[in-house]
């Protein structure tokens, strides 16, 4: 008897070992089938490998080459056996809509997808009419996931009533904030689910053609995403005839070139068009003038992937998650100083002690939780005492702080962060696309300004507060307009990494 044995094949897993881990069981002369997977999001526990053993999937990890033939001869008494998966803590409280094949299925395998559900979203969006797809999406609640959160469904109408012989929707995958990894799991682990959303989209606003904007980083996604667009093509979900509907969409992958301006859509639209990339003024928006000057959606991964099942089981569905006007499942990236980091699909309203503290286990460090970074590099860090805010775009905001791609790094009490407010601003200056003078110069004085700060010019403090208003108020996009938000965020919630400040603000309020 045969065997089934899985083994995840993106990037984090590969990076880890998998390969030869794959290997070594196909070598073992054991009577096994190897499918490869895409990864759970249990990062810590990588690579983890599932066995399937009367029925269910176990999970064995983090697994070596070498722990190969005892756990083939052990089964589920060796020690690295986790039990089933679908039963570990930290998998088993999630509420998966989004990544809910990942790691499950062969991710270049259709009928695998179909399998678990995929196709019936579009397929149900086939028969319907385009105004009544937008509508679903907009009764959905869904939001952006790249950021700023604005409703995707009011975005794709401006689109739909755009007269225009040809609309575009470009995907951007150019997953470039520091600890984020949603977008490269998924793409890696269940790219069928990013072609058929896209294909939505297309059939809701009248696009014929799509464009994957991916981060030239991501070698292994770039594969992936390719595989499955030829395999959809060939099955006639991609073409002149999707899925026998009359109405067609084609899409292709483009990489990137490295910078990180080109997460900001009008840069990445002028990257696509082969030109440098450099943020468009708005107005005219993208939907109304995009790509090659035609009306263009332009949503984030995870806003797209969200799509199918909004389509699959309706608007209501899809709304009942989340709290407030922060509806559907967040996918969350845990990393930085933290035991178990990986990724985490839960309903808007978890709050973040729940995520650093229950989901991470603390720091790897063992040392105190000082500081949480959330949004990626332009988010603001936040302190102990906020860590009961939920997951939410209107609290974080009013608490100073977003949510952007959902990435969550940790810092121990060994943080300095003065350097870290410093670092917004080189960051800032270094990926800045130069067009507008508050983000181009204003970040340069902004860590020449912290270097004054940090050697104990307390007075210094007020240009830096001063500069980020300018920058704030000034920039063209959001690079310049959310520097303020760490640099502010490491002043105001952690005084004593600035000593000798003297922040004019602060002192004539409490004269």
């Amino acid at each position: 008897m045969t065997t089934k044995i899985y083994v995840p094949c993106d990037a984090a897993s590969l990076s880890m070992g998998a390969e030869a881990v794959a290997d070594a069981i196909r070598e073992s002369g054991v009577g096994v089938a190897v499918t490869r997977t895409g990864t759970r999001g249990l990062l810590w526990l990588e690579p983890l490998i599932e066995i399937e053993i009367a029925g269910r999937r176990v999970g064995f990890g983090p697994v070596r080459a070498a722990d190969v033939p005892d756990i083939l001869a052990q089964g589920e008494a060796h020690p690295l056996c986790l039990g089933p998966v679908e039963e570990i803590p930290y998998l088993k409280s999630q509420q998966r809509l989004t990544f809910a094949r990942c790691g499950v299925i062969d991710p270049v395998s259709l009928d695998d997808y179909k399998a678990h559900g995929g196709l019936k979203g579009l397929t149900r969006a086939a028969a319907m009419a385009p105004q009544g797809i937008v509508e679903e999406v907009t009764e959905s609640g869904l939001r952006g996931r790249g950021g700023a959160g604005f409703p995707t469904g009011i975005k794709w109408n401006t689109v739909l009533q755009a007269k225009a012989a040809q609309k575009y929707i470009v995907c951007n995958a150019d997953e470039g904030d520091s600890g984020t990894f949603a977008d490269r799991i998924l793409m890696e682990g269940d790219p069928f689910l990013l072609i058929e959303g896209m294909a939505i989209a297309g059939l809701a606003v009248g696009a014929t053609k799509g464009f994957i904007y991916l981060r030239s980083e991501y070698p292994h996604a770039f594969r992936t995403l390719s595989r499955a667009i030829e395999t959809a093509r060939a099955a006639g979900v991609l073409g002149d005839d999707v899925l026998g509907s009359g109405f067609a969409f084609d899409m292709e992958v483009r990489l990137g070139a490295g910078a990180y301006i080109c997460g900001e859509e009008t840069s990445l639209l002028e990257s696509l068009e082969g030109k440098r990339g450099q943020v468009r003024f708005k107005p005219p928006l993208p939907a109304i003038k995009g790509l090659f000057g035609k009306p263009t959606v332009i949503n984030n991964v995870l806003s797209l992937a969200a799509v199918p099942t909004i389509l699959a089981e309706g608007a209501a569905y899809y709304r009942d998650f989340g709290t407030g006007r922060s509806r559907g499942t967040m996918p969350i990236q845990l990393g930085g100083n933290v035991k178990q980091g990986g990724l985490i699909e839960r309903a808007f309203g978890l709050s973040l002690r729940e995520i650093v503290e229950d989901y991470g286990g603390g720091t790897l460090t063992g040392r105190p939780i000082h500081a949480v970074q959330v949004g990626g590099p332009l988010g603001a860090y936040w302190p102990a005492d906020l860590f009961d805010t939920p997951l939410d775009y209107e609290a974080f905001a009013a608490r100073g702080g977003m949510v952007g791609h959902g990435g969550v790094v940790v810092f121990d009490d060994t943080v300095d962060m003065a350097q870290q407010a410093r670092f917004a601003f080189e960051f800032c200056a270094i990926e800045s696309c130069g067009k507008c003078t508050p983000c181009r110069i204003g970040s340069t004085r902004g860590a020449e300004t912290m270097d004054r700060v940090i050697a104990g010019d307390g007075e210094a403090v007020d240009l830096v507060r001063d500069l980020c208003s300018v920058m704030q108020d000034g920039s063209l996009c959001a690079l310049g307009g959310l520097t303020h938000m760490p640099v502010l965020s490491a002043l105001d919630n952690f005084p004593d990494h600035f000593p000798n400040q003297f922040p004019g603000a602060a002192r004539d309020a409490a004269e």
